[in-house]
């Protein structure tokens, strides 16, 4: 659903599908006047009208069909949930507490489907594209979403493990590296929804500076860093070195440690890290073509993967 829904973006495809409905948009056009009705209204959206009018309809069903297998994916993915859920409630195989993890975690579907069309809706007024600000809560919804569902699955894989216990250190080290990478991921969006991957594409530093003048263009000083392209480009890659300094730091203290099963999740970690930042930079050196981008992203979601699991470790693994 995350690899869909980052190809959709960065084609462009998002905006192809101007109305949400939950039963017949199940369906897609199926003959030639199906086609010419689902065209004639992305005629009218200003995603048509100010980038691609010369656009005509088997060029048209090039983006529509991306945008349709990512809403498809997820009635998908509702049905996948909500079938097995009901089904083993009947059977009375749920705990109470495990009730209520699965509800939020539908809660928190039904919230992704919401805020995904609330995002969509913001290009289909007068801009022809989606602001930054819905694209990176729906993408750290999406991200959140999974979150919960991996650590409620990893409370089962672990609710007896007799692995040995480490410092309670680790559980407020990796607290906070959680939070730095959730922000990478706002920041990522922020990236994504400007564009900004395709200025300033050197590394290690910003054309011929460190800190180029054109990062505070815009007034006040503190808007560059939220909508000014080169500003956003500029925290995401100074995150990313922080996060690597990060890795490389824990990796130090981890050294007076014996607890294999955090060591494993350690070593997890390092690794998506290592293989996200050199994914970043590439991507940036070639000016985050299509291909790149979507594999940086899913270079995210793996990261991102680790840090629950490491998070989940020293947090479960603490000494009382």
């Amino acid at each position: 659903m995350v690899v869909v829904g980052g190809i959709t973006r960065l084609t462009g495809s998002g905006l192809s599908i101007t109305e949400w409905n939950v039963i017949m948009g199940s369906i897609p056009p199926l003959n030639q006047n199906d086609w010419s009705l689902v065209f004639e209204k992305y005629k009218a959206s200003p995603q048509f009208q100010k980038v691609n009018f010369s656009m005509n309809l088997e060029e048209f069903k090039s983006i529509f069909w991306w945008e349709f297998i990512h809403r498809l994916i997820g009635r998908l993915i509702g049905m996948v949930f909500l079938i097995p859920f009901l089904y083993f409630l009947w059977k009375k195989r749920l705990s109470k507490s495990l009730i209520r993890q699965l509800l939020v975690i539908f809660g928190l579907g039904a919230l992704q489907g919401f805020i995904g069309w609330y995002m969509v809706s913001s290009g289909l007024i007068d801009k022809p594209a989606v602001s930054h600000y819905r694209l990176a809560t729906h993408l750290i919804t999406a991200f959140i979403t999974y979150g919960y569902i991996f650590w409620v699955a990893l409370s089962l894989i672990y609710q007896n493990d007799p692995s040995p216990k480490v410092s309670k250190q680790w559980s407020r080290r990796t607290a906070v590296l959680l939070g730095i990478v959730i922000l990478q991921i706002v920041y990522g969006a922020f990236v994504a929804g400007l564009h900004a991957g395709k200025v300033y594409n050197t590394w290690p530093k910003m054309g011929e500076d460190w800190f180029p003048s054109t990062i505070l263009a815009m007034q006040p000083a503190w808007v560059n860093f939220f909508e000014n392209y080169i500003g956003v480009q500029f925290i995401h890659r100074y995150i990313a070195l922080a996060l690597l300094l990060m890795g490389l730091l824990l990796a130090y203290f981890y050294r007076t440690e014996k607890a294999f099963a955090l060591k494993q999740a350690l070593n997890f970690f390092l690794i998506a890290l290592v293989i996200q930042f050199v994914l970043g930079v590439v991507t940036l050196l070639y000016a985050a073509p299509i291909a790149l981008s979507a594999i940086h992203q899913i270079g995210g979601f793996f990261l991102f993967t680790s840090v629950i699991f490491f998070y989940f470790r020293a947090k479960t693994l603490r000494q009382p």
